[in-house]
């Protein structure tokens, strides 16, 4: 086993979520494809090395590592639900010419939201498009 799959292994367990083979590749190409997928892009991409995959492995993996802050769900289409993999602050800008979602920094806990007083933000996104 290499040192970033026991890496990777170890983080899973760290989590209290069990380590299955799939789960672990759907990390590894998580990590790997800083891309924002879809689970239609995870599930095509890994079907022909894990034939067995179905995207329902894919779509219950991702809700558990969305659970438990492995990775963040981004929602920049009304029709597109795309994963993350960096959970820390920063904002995403989608290009409309080649349809890629890129990462920029950006400090979200500087916006001013008072007239959110009362409430409690549990999630702050901010999102270009152009």
């Amino acid at each position: 086993m290499s040192r970033f799959f026991g890496e990777m292994r170890d983080e899973l367990v760290k989590r209290g979520i069990k380590p299955s083979h799939q789960r672990l590749k759907v990390l590894e190409y998580l990590l790997k494809n800083r891309i924002h997928p879809t689970v239609d892009q995870i599930y095509i991409d890994l079907h022909p090395e894990i034939p067995t995959l179905s995207k329902s492995t894919v779509y219950n993996t991702l809700n558990i590592f969305v659970r438990d802050n492995l990775v963040r769900v981004i929602n920049i289409e009304d029709n597109e639900t795309r994963y993350d993999i960096n959970t820390k602050d920063h904002g995403h800008f989608k290009c409309e010419a080649c349809t890629r979602i890129f990462d920029f920094q950006i400090d979200t806990g500087c916006f001013a939201t008072k007239d959110l007083e009362g409430f409690l933000i549990n999630d702050r996104n901010v999102y270009f498009k152009g």
